[in-house]
C-alpha cells in the first residue's frame, strides 16, 4: 500500500481542522479522484501526502512506508523524490527552456551523467508526445503543452505515485480530456495517480476511485468506482 491514513485529522496552516477522521488508501496503479467544493480540504489532503502540511493526529498516517507522524524534515526530500507533483499553475521555471527545466529536476535529485540525463529527458518528452519541444521556452507553449511538460517533469524519477492538484483547472475541455487520458495511461503502467478536480464529466469518461470531501469529512463513493 502506497498511502494509508486511518482516522487522520488534517489542519490548514492556521490550525483550523478542514478534514476529520480521514480513512484513505492508495495502492499501486490506482487512479483516484478527490472531489468537493472549494475549501473542502482536497488540496490540504494532497499537501499532507508530500509533507507541505502536517497531519494533526491520526491512528495511522503512512506514505511510501514513512510514518508521517514521526518523519523528520531532513527525510522529506527523499520521500518527495519517490512521487511526482503536478500543479494547476504549472510552476515551470520561466527563465529557461523545457530541456533545462527537466535537467534542473534531475540534477537536483542526484543525476550527474549528461548522457543519462539527456536520455531520460528524451524518454519523458516522448511519453507525453512533446518530442519536439525541448528547446521551447514555457511562454512559447500553450496551457495544455505546459501541463504535458509538467507531467514529463513529474515522471522523470519514475515515481511510485503522482499527486495532481487540479491539473485541468486552467485548460479547455478538449485539452483537459487529453491530460486526464495521459494520466490514466500512466496509472495503467503501475504508477498511482491521485488528482483533485471540479470537472465532473471526466469521471465518466476516465473512471477511477472517487472520494468526496464535504462538511469536514472525506468518504469513498462506492457507486462511482469503475474498473
Amino acid at each position: 500500500m502506497l498511502v494509508e491514513y486511518k482516522k487522520a485529522n488534517i489542519c490548514q496552516i492556521e490550525g483550523e481542522n478542514v478534514l476529520e477522521g480521514v480513512d484513505f488508501q492508495v495502492n499501486e496503479g490506482d487512479f483516484i479522484y478527490l472531489i468537493g467544493r472549494v475549501g473542502s480540504g482536497k488540496s490540504s489532503l494532497l499537501k499532507t501526502i508530500y509533507c507541505e502540511l502536517d497531519i494533526d493526529e491520526a491512528e495511522k498516517a503512512e506514505v511510501l512506508g514513512q510514518n508521517l507522524l514521526e518523519i523528520r524534515r531532513k527525510e522529506i526530500p527523499a520521500l518527495r523524490k519517490q512521487m511526482g507533483i503536478i500543479f494547476q499553475d504549472f510552476q515551470l521555471l520561466t527563465d529557461r527552456n523545457v530541456y533545462k527545466n527537466l535537467r534542473f529536476v534531475l540534477r537536483s535529485t542526484g543525476w550527474k551523467e549528461k548522457q543519462d540525463i539527456d536520455t531520460r529527458i528524451r524518454e519523458v518528452l516522448h511519453d507525453v508526445d512533446m518530442d519536439d519541444k525541448a528547446e521551447k521556452m514555457p511562454h512559447e507553449l500553450s496551457g495544455g503543452e505546459q501541463q504535458r511538460i509538467c507531467i514529463a517533469r513529474a515522471i522523470l524519477n519514475r515515481p511510485k505515485m503522482i499527486v495532481a492538484d487540479e491539473p485541468t483547472g486552467n485548460l479547455d475541455p478538449e485539452t483537459a480530456d487529453n491530460i486526464v487520458q495521459l494520466l490514466r495511461e500512466i496509472s495503467q503502467k503501475g504508477t498511482a495517480v491521485i488528482m483533485t478536480t471540479h470537472n465532473m464529466p471526466l469521471l465518466d469518461r476516465y473512471p477511477g476511485i472517487v472520494y468526496r470531501c464535504e462538511d469536514g469529512k472525506m468518504a469513498k463513493i462506492d457507486n462511482m468506482i469503475y474498473g
